[in-house]
């Protein structure tokens, strides 16, 4: 298991933010679980939900708890493996060298 230091700043704005995100993913995980949530509000909902992984994969939430809802959890597991590999394919490049299509003149 990756051990973290516990944070020694007392930094509100960064709790407040963490708490923020988690907040935002229950909630959006709860809509998108609820037969009764209209599909576009369901679409919004999970383009929320995915927004707020990298924070909270960065905080370890996923290595505390579990999602038991089996849909959802393929779809993190999904998003995490692409969010690996973007991070992979980044990392894989030599420093200051761009992308050629992200030129643009």
């Amino acid at each position: 298991m990756n051990r973290r230091a516990f944070p020694t700043s007392n930094d509100p704005e960064r709790e407040s933010s963490a708490a923020s995100s988690l907040a935002v993913f229950v909630t959006c995980a709860q809509l998108m679980l609820d037969q009764a949530t209209p599909e576009g509000q369901r679409r919004q909902a999970e383009t929320r939900l995915l927004s707020q992984l990298p924070v909270l994969r960065a905080l370890g939430v996923f290595e505390l708890f579990s999602v038991r809802d089996a849909a959802l959890a393929a779809l993190l597991e999904d998003e995490f493996a692409l969010l690996d590999e973007a991070k992979s394919v980044a990392g894989s490049r030599p420093a200051g060298q761009e992308d050629v299509a992200s030129k643009s003149m």
